[in-house]
């Protein structure tokens, strides 16, 4: 059931507010939404007057939100958002459209988009747009479908698919050592390169190994892709993804510093917001996804 009229502002009123509220300034929301300021300003009193709050505050020439501004805010941004998604999903074929993926870079760029393909051909009324995020973000407000998460279920109000664990194998440049090392306790002879979102990388998979022993400080990198750059111009041993390693140890800028693979600190996640109906063009490729994950655990794909 609607909620009664009297509840329900008009879409006038709350893209009045939030320009008003983005902008700080009537006069500034009404170049954009082509109003004028008066305009504006009677919508604003409209929609306190219909909430019984007040939401914006003036101070000097800046219109400044309350408290009560700034949660309503986020919340009519979320609304805004889908009710435009909700229009254009009508126009648009109601087994298809657009999928706004958010992505972490490394996965994404060695795992996910070399199989990408293989969805466009299998879903051609799917567009799927990637994008990087790196740490959890509130779906409320974003223009995200899904994402790729890493780490744990603890992305609160979202929904889960499991993809896999992230399996780890330790590299460097082929002049550092000579051979793989047998004995993993002698890894911590050579500098080690880090990863600032897997801090106790080195740690654990020393650990899983019988070693434990703290690993030494060494360089500190925010993405796989830089640290592997630093460990081929022989900066250090680097500790990377099973899936991200294969290519370059395949063209021999790297090499295996040690033969053992451990299970890493974590698992990769589709994650979607559970607050929210689900697209078919999610739906779509979630399917597809859960397929192409089963194919690599069974080995049937890198």
């Amino acid at each position: 059931m609607i909620a009664p009229r009297r509840f329900l502002p008009s879409i006038s009123a709350l893209l009045a507010f939030e320009a008003v509220a983005r902008l700080g300034s009537a006069t500034r929301a009404a170049q954009e939404l082509s109003l004028t300021q008066s305009a504006i300003s009677r919508q604003l009193k409209t929609l306190e007057e219909q909430l019984g709050v007040t939401l914006l505050d003036r101070q000097g020439r800046q219109l400044v939100l309350t408290e009560a501004g700034q949660e309503y805010v986020l919340r009519v941004r979320d609304i805004l958002h889908r009710l435009a998604q909700a229009s254009l999903g009508a126009r648009s074929d109601r087994s298809g459209g657009a999928l706004n993926l958010a992505i972490l870079p490394a996965f994404g760029m060695h795992w996910l988009a070399p199989r990408l393909r293989g969805f466009a051909r299998a879903h051609p009324e799917v567009t799927v747009n990637l994008s990087t995020r790196l740490q959890p973000f509130p779906f409320q407000g974003s223009p995200f479908d899904a994402a790729i998460h890493f780490g744990h279920e603890d992305w609160p109000g979202v929904c889960y698919l499991p993809l896999m664990p992230e399996r780890v194998v330790p590299v460097c440049a082929p002049d550092l050592l000579a051979a793989p090392l047998q004995d993993p306790a002698e890894m911590l002879r050579h500098p080690l390169l880090h990863l600032e979102t897997r801090p106790r990388g080195w740690a654990r998979w020393l650990s899983a190994l019988g070693v434990d022993q703290e690993p030494p400080p060494g360089m500190m990198f925010d993405q796989f892709s830089t640290m592997a750059q630093a460990a081929i111009h022989g900066l250090g041993v680097a500790l990377l993804p099973t899936f991200f390693a294969r290519p370059y140890l395949s063209d021999g800028q790297l090499i295996l510093a040690s033969p053992q693979t451990t299970q890493s600190i974590g698992s990769y996640y589709l994650v979607w917001p559970e607050d929210r109906n689900e697209p078919a063009a999610l739906a779509s490729f979630r399917d597809w996804l859960k397929a192409q994950t089963m194919q690599t655990a069974s080995g049937g794909g890198s």
